[in-house]
Order: C-alpha cells, then structure tokens, then sequence
C-alpha cells in the first residue's frame, strides 16, 4: 500500500549535514511550562493511537508518510511566526541551554541564524523526502538501505525548529492564538519518535520538561479548536 507524500517548501540552499550543539552560559524562564499554556490542545485524546504502526502497513511506508507530514507541518507551524525569526532577532540557531551549529559536507562548522539554519534543514528535507530514490511512491520500488538512518536525520533537525520555536517564538505564538496547535503538534511528534526510537533521548533531553507534561494525556487538556 503507498501513501501519497507531497512536499510544500521550495529552497534554493540544500545542504547534506549534521548538526550538533553547544551550551550559552545563562538560560531563561520558560513561559510555555506554564499551566495556563500546556493545557491548551487541538485534541485531548492518547495521541499514540495515531502513531502505531497499522496492521497490514509496511513498516517503512508508514515512517515514510509519517515523516513527511510532520515536515509539512512543522514548517507550516515555522511559517506562522518566521516574520519573526530574522537574523537581528535570532543571530543564534537556540533552544533552550542549546546552541546548534550547522555542518556543511566538508564538515566545516558555522554559527548561523536561526532562519538560516531552518533554512538549510527545511531545503535538506525536502530534497530528501521528494527524492524517488528516498522515498519512493511508485509500486514495486524498493527503499533504500539508508532510508532509516536518514528518517532518524530529518527527525532530529526536525526536533530542533520545533524546540526553537517553543524557546525564541513562543510569545508570538500565543500572540496569534496558536498554542495548542504547537502543544498537539508537539506531542504528536514527541510521541512518534519514541515509538519507533527515531532520536536519540540525549537529543531530545533539553525538552523533556515539556514533553512529560504534553505527551500524558490530561483529562483537564482544553480543546483548542475555534468553530466558524
């Protein structure tokens, strides 16, 4: 069975790299810890149930149109506050008591802005997820040997834009009332790369504050969906 996988962000930068990171020396107070914004949610229900992988479905086919609709999403979500992610406002790629830097293939190491970073992680996935020798959508094509090791890649850098977003953009967030879609949007991914071990937990480690409050179902969780 193969799901049908569009990508929607169009660069011109691409870059096959890795990244890594460094701790600045102070950290801030983070505002979305607070009840008043981790109980706000698009849906209130165990968001593994959306994540297992179905009965009769290619292990790799789900990751694949799992994958490729968290990218989609996350720069959608990106897009919502990116007027607000400049070089002034960001000279650094941060989350947390983390900062990334970006790998070119030669492995030269850059400090740049976080538009700059999302940049190149967001034209590095979709060069990887529209490539047919990737992420094939035709029948009978087979995926690669590498395909799990670059899903682990997309969901890392993915991680970070998310983890910056929550970090240097959360106030614009709540500013345009788009909270719970992060918070749903969030644990949806938090709880997808647990079930299939797509980051490492050191990775994810600057977060996990939130995560343990988001990815646990709470029966107290607002429905965050406004009805027109």
């Amino acid at each position: 069975m193969r799901f049908k996988r569009n990508g929607s962000y169009t660069l011109n930068r691409k870059s096959k790299t890795k990244p890594n990171g460094k701790k600045p020396p102070t950290e801030e107070k983070k505002h979305y810890l607070e009840s008043e914004y981790t109980k706000v949610r698009v849906v209130d229900f165990d968001l593994k149930e959306l994540v297992v992988l179905p009965r009769e479905i290619d292990l790799n086919e789900w990751l694949a149109s799992s994958t490729t609709t968290f990218f989609n999403l996350i720069n959608l979500q990106y897009s919502t506050i990116s007027e607000f992610c400049t070089g002034e406002t960001c000279q650094a790629m941060t989350a947390c008591n983390t900062i990334y830097y970006w790998y070119d293939e030669k492995g030269k190491k850059t400090k740049c802005t976080a538009p700059q970073y999302v940049d190149f992680v967001m034209s590095l996935v979709q060069k990887l997820v529209t490539d047919e020798d990737i992420f094939p959508t035709k029948y009978g094509k087979e995926f690669p040997n590498s395909f799990e090791s670059l899903v682990k890649k997309i969901c890392r850098y993915l991680f970070h834009v998310l983890a910056h977003i929550y970090w240097a953009h959360f106030k614009e967030t709540v500013a345009l009332d788009l909270q719970g879609h992060l918070n749903t949007l969030y644990a949806h991914f938090i709880v997808f790369i647990r079930e299939f071990n797509l980051v490492d937990p050191k990775e994810t480690s600057i977060m996990d504050d939130l995560s343990e409050i988001l990815c646990t179902p709470s029966p107290t969780a607002q429905n965050h969906v406004t009805e027109r």
